[in-house]
């Protein structure tokens, strides 16, 4: 499944890497705060492997940024852990994103209300009306 979130990078957590079977391995956690209704949330996603880390090191703290990954859970020891894998990260909205143009003033409205009635715009009393309102 893949999936995409934009947000603001929040944290960049530590580099870690080894050797397996297959051979050498790297990968970093980076915490990513985006907009949840009228909230804010928080997402640790992984990026694997020495290139995703790479492309990571282009962003800093607080940048806007625009992640694709994938959901994947595994079971270990009875309890099941989610994993949030890039596959791919750009700047939120594209290049021009990352320095919007000011936005213009509107215009004023050309609309006018209509003056306040005056006591004289009230109508007359009438006697027959005998209701309270």
């Amino acid at each position: 499944m893949a999936l995409e979130l934009e947000g603001t990078l929040r944290q960049k957590l530590g580099v870690q890497s080894g050797t397996s079977a297959r051979g050498p391995w790297a990968k970093q956690e980076f915490i990513l705060e985006f907009p949840d209704g009228n909230f804010t949330s928080q997402a640790c996603f992984t990026a694997w492997g020495q290139d995703k880390v790479q492309e990571l090191d282009k962003y800093q703290v607080g940048d806007r940024i625009k992640v694709s990954f994938n959901l994947k859970s595994r079971e270990y020891n009875g309890r099941w852990y989610n994993d949030l894998q890039i596959w791919r990260i750009a700047p939120a909205g594209g290049e021009a994103a990352a320095h919007p143009a000011p936005s213009p003033v509107p215009p004023e409205p050309s609309y006018q209300a209509p003056p306040a009635p005056s006591i004289s715009d009230m109508p007359a009393d009438n006697p027959e009306d005998d209701l309270p309102f």
